[in-house]
């Protein structure tokens, strides 16, 4: 695999003379969010982070994600929390797509670079602070932990993607491969925020249609996504959400790698 790049936006606006006309879908099976839509005017503020703003790229909402929200934070040198979450049944991952900071867990800090990859359970203290001369840019997926008698929650885990070989699909000899921080057979996790990684020419050779929600965020390159038999292009900067049963498949032409980073919901059963 070749050395990755990570896609972060950094806001601004366009010129008064760009058209109008964006590739953004919102539909009942699937939302595709481009890179341009992540302007100003479009953060969000968060309780008790100071010099920070993000894009929510999908958040529970009727006709939209049901299991977990995901933001880009954006945190300027300096700032941080030292309280981020005020949910207490929220588990967290981050994933840094650019610059550093300090991240604290139960009173052992750990330093994040780009890539670096976070799993916090439920229930945990932490902080985070950005200690360093520029921003820091990172995804943070939450989900509220579901419960099972008899499993125990995760542990934390801090770790980075260049740290992890990626696991290929058979049979594609490398062209198709998924980079997974943690065990999926582990039962203690109730998602899977994983990397995909896609060489030039490969493919999802049939269409996916399966009980997890998805939300995929473009790291690096682009391809051509079938969506509930609608063909979308997508670029690095893009996100998707694709609800449980939505058919999908995907092909790259190049000319370098795809990547994106994946959340699914997974290893429970389905809420009756």
């Amino acid at each position: 695999m070749k050395k990755p790049t990570y896609y972060a936006p950094h806001g601004g606006h366009p010129p008064q003379t760009q058209l109008l006309t964006d590739r953004a879908i919102f539909t009942e099976a699937y939302a595709v969010i481009p890179k341009g839509t992540m302007r100003d005017i479009v953060t969000s503020n968060l309780p008790f982070w100071d010099k920070t703003r993000a894009w929510v790229l999908a958040r529970p909402l009727s006709g939209f994600a049901e299991t977990f929200s995901q933001y880009i934070v954006e945190v300027s040198a300096g700032g941080g929390s030292q309280k981020p979450d005020t949910d207490a049944e929220a588990q967290t991952v981050i994933f840094v797509v650019e610059g550093g900071a300090t991240l604290t867990i139960d009173g052992k800090t750990h330093r994040l670079t780009t890539g670096s990859y976070a799993y916090i359970p439920v229930d945990t203290h932490w902080t985070f602070l950005n200690d360093t001369d520029a921003a820091c840019r990172f995804h943070w997926i939450r989900k509220a932990y579901e419960w099972v008698d008899g499993i125990e929650a995760p542990p934390v885990l801090v770790t980075n993607d260049a740290d992890v070989e990626p696991d290929y699909m058979p049979g594609t000899e490398r062209a198709w491969g998924t980079s997974r921080f943690v065990d999926s057979d582990d039962m203690r996790h109730d998602m899977a925020v994983t990397i995909v990684t896609f060489q030039p020419g490969g493919l999802i050779p049939f269409l996916e249609t399966h009980v997890m929600e998805h939300g995929l965020y473009v790291l690096e390159g682009k391809a051509v996504y079938n969506l509930n038999n609608d063909w979308v292009e997508v670029e690095a900067g893009d996100f998707m959400w694709l609800r449980a049963f939505c058919p999908q498949a995907c092909y790259t032409g190049g000319p370098g790698q795809f990547r994106y980073l994946l959340y699914k919901d997974v290893n429970r059963h389905p809420g009756l």
